[in-house]
């Protein structure tokens, strides 16, 4: 059975050291309402991109 993921929103922000607990905290409370949050390092490194799925 295939999972379609869908990018529902996508931003850049400053690097933070503690953006991922705020992705965390997202993540746990919001699965059941089929959310999903990621976060990874830009290109250059200086920014982070945070992006919403609905799954």
């Amino acid at each position: 059975m295939e999972q379609k993921i869908e990018k529902l929103s996508t931003v850049k922000i400053q690097k933070s050291p503690d953006v991922y607990k705020v992705v965390d905290a997202l993540n746990r409370t919001l699965k059941e309402d089929d959310l999903m949050f990621g976060l990874a390092l830009d290109e250059d490194k200086e920014k982070m991109v945070f992006t919403i799925y609905r799954t």
